[in-house]
């Protein structure tokens, strides 16, 4: 038998029928709860944020031999002790985890990453650059502004990945991302921009000046200290990379990525490589695979593309995007 339903004794309940699914938050924001009911919510921290914390130390007026030292600081505040040696695990993890977390806020599915050099000038400037060039760097100045179709090249496969705006759950893919600089890096940005896309940049620190090209998006903007973290995340959410010419960096870039793919420790991705002529001029790929080093079918990881919209119709036909 069934026990009869419990009236006396009850708590008594507000009248305003809150639907069950309402959360804390709503509850108190329609003035159906007290600050003491909502402290007894299940939900609510039971310990204070760290930066509140903070504020609690900066609210305190005492100064003393012992509060000034340095071994009083909140250990996540001392800036002095975060950058010891032993502390280089914690920095690890926080470049992995602050670029990471910041682009799935923006809901940042894939990226498509343009690699290339930081010395070829754009189309407007590359007459300037042999014009400034002393006799003996004329020579080099006239071969690098006979590559500045490639910023061009740069500047329109951004515009045409940015154009189609692909977003898949909620998320946008082939979000263009370079790494922060000068030139091929800046064409790419620039032409995400042009298409009213945001952008990322992925700039290193390096002891010679170097900061964000215009064309990055601010809040897609990171910096970072250590080469390995800026490379992870250049291909942690690649789903396609457009490989221009370039230097030691790119060469760099590129070797990585085909030793990540030949040796099965990332998918395969369309990898984009612009200027059969130079790369066939800097790199003998037939002789690697007749030395026997790599495999024929190795030189299949790549596809030679000359335009921008090649290497677009590349990616279109690897993911039949259709």
């Amino acid at each position: 038998m069934m026990r009869p339903l419990r009236s006396a004794g009850m708590r008594s309940f507000r009248c305003c029928n809150p639907s069950p699914f309402d959360s804390g938050q709503a509850l108190a924001e329609k003035g159906l709860m007290t600050e003491e009911e909502q402290e007894k919510r299940l939900h609510r921290r039971r310990f204070y944020k760290a930066e509140q914390e903070a504020g609690f130390v900066e609210a305190q007026d005492h100064s003393t031999p012992q509060t000034r030292s340095p071994a009083y600081k909140l250990a996540f505040r001392d800036t002095d002790f975060l950058l010891r040696d032993e502390l280089r695990p914690v920095r690890f993890q926080l470049e992995l985890l602050k670029c990471e977390m910041l682009l799935d806020e923006a809901k940042i599915g894939s990226t498509l990453v343009c690699y290339g050099s930081a010395r070829i000038p754009s189309p407007e400037a590359a007459a300037e650059l042999v014009a400034n060039a002393p006799p003996e760097r004329k020579a080099v100045a006239e071969r690098l502004a006979a590559k500045a179709q490639y910023y061009e090249e740069a500047r329109q496969l951004a515009h045409i990945a940015s154009s189609c705006n692909i977003v898949e759950q909620g998320m946008r893919q082939f979000v263009v991302c370079s790494g922060g600089g000068p030139s091929i890096m800046e064409a790419a940005n620039r032409g995400a921009v042009e298409a009213g896309a945001e952008t990322i940049g992925l700039n290193i620190v390096l002891p010679h000046e170097q900061a964000p090209n215009p064309y990055v998006t601010p809040r897609l903007a990171f910096q970072f200290h250590y080469f390995a973290l800026r490379k992870m995340h250049f291909l942690l959410r690649a789903k396609a990379v457009a490989v221009f010419p370039g230097g030691f960096g790119t060469l760099d870039e590129f070797m990585e990525l085909l030793t990540l793919i030949q040796t099965g420790k990332m998918r395969p991705i369309p990898i984009l490589l612009f200027g059969k002529d130079f790369w066939n001029k800097v790199l003998n790929f037939e002789a690697l695979a007749d030395e026997g080093v790599v495999n024929h079918d190795d030189l299949k990881l790549f596809h030679w593309v000359e335009t921008a919209e090649e290497a677009w119709a590349k990616v279109v036909e690897f993911y039949e995007l259709g």
